[in-house]
């Protein structure tokens, strides 16, 4: 957002809480029309520079045999051609913007109010300041997003929680990332880095409970209890689980808003259309809501006219990628041996030399289906 808002001529702060720039975080990637955005802003290059190397997904069965391989060629699935570090993306971010936007760490709102011609803003550790726009471009749990809509904003919660963190690299770890299936609706993910360490991950179905408000004692002491019995690599994971540092657990859930807009506010981002990491457009719809909303402010003498044809751009597409297919999550998370099963009956064959080669007949239509979805303008 800052990067599209200073190339059009915005002069822009960005607020962040943390006392300096956050690295850490796990794999994502950058999809489909984001991927063109961020050739526009000349930053493909260093994305890809920044690659994990991680090559496609391979699911396996309890004794390590593999059901199935999807290379990371394989469109709308698993791994993407730009696959990064969630750190190394913000980094690349802030090297791009960080001689011609003012950032202020360790400090955050704590009150807005929207006069018409301006908004003010009250800081917790700075002086109160004047802005004409105020946006929105965080998670899901915004505080600014709370002050801006208040609890007009749904936080849909889909079903599944999932536990990140980072764990040292072994041997036999390789450039493949590895899905595995346990009883009980529990899945256990693997993948490369590039900084000779392992991501990893847990999740589970399970109802609303709150683990999310529990303290990180309290999170590892469930993530123990979850999987203590899940086979394959959950023993090793569970003991680097003691000393991991970035362990992080939460619901995972969609955001609903009716509206990203209202008066001088605006929101983008996770904050105003969370689409889960299931649909694996989290990164890419930011980056599409960022360029789209800055788009338009540059297009539009007037905030408002702006704000509306932003909504109207991109509210369709938002809508299409958060409706997730029938079954997801629970598809991915076979509660029975059997179960398990029957979903790696469909991964052989859904990976098999003959189901690609069926499915490179249909490839081109496809393709320009998913072009279709939405028309990025070109902003000047």
């Amino acid at each position: 957002m800052a990067f599209w808002l200073q190339r059009f001529g915005f002069d822009v702060t960005v607020i962040e809480r943390a006392d300096e720039l956050r690295l850490g975080g796990q794999n994502i990637d950058v999809r489909e029309e984001a991927q063109q955005i961020v050739q526009l802003m000349g930053l493909e290059n260093k994305i890809r520079q920044a690659n994990t190397g991680e090559l496609g997904v391979r699911f396996v069965n309890k004794n390590n045999q593999i059901i199935g391989s999807f290379p990371k060629r394989n469109s709308g699935f698993g791994t993407a051609e730009l696959e990064i570090l969630r750190g190394d993306l913000a980094k690349i971010l802030h090297e791009a913007t960080s001689d011609n936007v003012d950032y202020i760490f360790g400090d955050q709102i704590t009150a807005l109010a929207d006069k018409e011609d301006m908004v003010t803003v009250t800081f917790k550790n700075g002086p109160q300041r004047s802005f004409d726009l105020v946006i929105a471009a965080d998670g899901i749990r915004s505080t600014t997003l709370t002050l801006m809509f208040g609890n007009e904003p749904v936080i849909k919660y889909i079903g599944v929680y999932c536990s990140y963190l980072t764990i040292p690299r072994i041997e036999s770890d390789t450039k493949w990332a590895y899905w595995y299936n346990a009883p009980g609706s529990r899945v256990i993910n693997i993948r490369p880095d590039n900084e000779d360490t392992t991501r990893t991950s847990f999740s589970f179905l399970s109802p609303d409970s709150g683990y999310e408000k529990l303290s990180l004692a309290e999170q590892k002491e469930i993530i123990r209890q979850k999987f203590a019995d899940a086979g394959w690599q959950a023993p090793r994971i569970l003991t680097a689980l003691e000393e991991s540092k970035d362990v992080y657990l939460d619901r995972i859930s969609q955001v609903k808003a009716p509206r990203w807009t209202k008066g001088r506010y605006a929101m983008v981002g996770d904050a105003a259309y969370c689409p889960t990491p299931m649909t694996g457009m989290g990164t890419s719809l930011s980056i599409i809501g960022a360029y789209i909303l800055a788009g338009e402010l540059s297009r539009h003498n007037c905030h408002k006219e702006a704000f509306a044809a932003y909504e109207k751009l991109l509210r369709p597409y938002v809508e299409e990628i958060q409706n997730l297919p029938p079954g997801v999550p629970w598809i991915a998370h076979p509660k029975t041996k059997f179960g398990i099963g029957l979903f790696n009956t469909v991964l052989r064959v859904a990976s098999s030399k003959i189901a690609n080669k069926v499915s490179k007949l249909f490839t081109g239509k496809k393709e320009k289906i998913k072009k279709d979805r939405i028309q990025l303008p070109i902003y000047k």
